[in-house]
């Protein structure tokens, strides 16, 4: 699994030390050891612990890590998450690019297992978007599931999905089911957003297989779910960030997509502590 970040891992790296750690280079020497701590700052979930002892591999020279949690545990502050030791300039080179990465992650792991958190005993899910920070979708789709939700397509070659634009462009849901079933595989899913009522027949008419729920009231969505009738999956979609998802989910909605688990995340305090031998 480690392997599987390794271009995110190389861009980092290649992004903080172009030519090298020249700080490191002049200030320790090539033999000297260190022995350090990887400390939560807060609570939270872990993610991206096997991903930092990759960073490491990648920067080369000889370490050892010793880890006290994986990734899915809840830490608290104070947790020591992991014992690293090993050649000095190897630590040092890797520290901040091993950090970011997990404290990313780890931040939103956090955030989705909160919200997983507050639907507990409904059937719904919580699932991402494709508004992730460039370059990281994978880190960021896989600390989402890490929290306990579930990933939406990860490009715009994994399914379709019909927007408000592609309707306008289109000139009708109509149109733009038409036109992808005629070009697309008949393995791939189409969703189709809906604004309103209207706009949610016509989904159905067409046999959308998934159906987004854009925007709408609580009111609206519990009674899209009844018009539906299980004909079609149902997303709630729309800042839902900022709803109260216990509520959205008890309206018989089959996923809740939220943005904000990747685009507005809080990193995860983790610090690293060591001491030269």
């Amino acid at each position: 699994m480690k392997t599987s970040f390794d271009n995110i891992i190389n861009m980092a790296l290649n992004e903080d030390a172009p030519f090298g750690d020249i700080t490191t280079m002049s200030t320790v020497p090539a033999d000297k050891r260190a022995v350090g701590r990887f400390v939560a700052k807060d609570d939270g979930i872990l993610c991206g612990i096997d991903i930092a002892e990759r960073v490491f591999e990648i920067v080369g020279g000889e370490f050892e890590l010793k880890k006290n949690f994986s990734d899915g545990d809840k830490v608290k502050k104070g947790d020591i998450i992991a014992e690293i030791s090993g050649n000095a300039r190897t630590i040092l080179t890797g520290e901040r690019t091993a950090l970011n990465l997990m404290q990313r992650a780890s931040g939103i792991a956090t955030l989705t297992s909160i919200a997983v958190k507050a639907i507990e005993g409904t059937k719904a899910h919580i699932a991402d978007t494709r508004k992730t920070m460039p370059g990281l979708r994978l880190l960021d789709k896989y600390a989402v599931r890490v929290g306990g939700g579930v990933n939406h397509r990860f490009n715009l070659s994994d399914g379709v999905l019909i927007k408000d634009n592609h309707i306008a462009a289109a000139g009708s849901i109509l149109n733009a089911v038409k036109g992808a079933r005629l070009s697309c595989p008949h393995t791939l899913k189409i969703e189709v957003e809906v604004e309103n009522f209207e706009q949610l027949n016509e989904a159905l008419e067409v046999k959308a297989d998934i159906i987004m729920l854009d925007n709408m009231s609580n009111e609206d969505m519990a009674k899209a779910v009844q018009i539906v009738s299980g004909r079609a999956l149902i997303e709630a979609s729309g800042n839902m960030g900022d709803k109260d998802l216990a509520f959205v989910a008890k309206t018989g909605v089959d996923l809740i997509s939220i943005g904000a688990l990747t685009h507005s995340v809080k990193a995860l305090d983790i610090s690293l502590k060591f001491k030269i031998e």
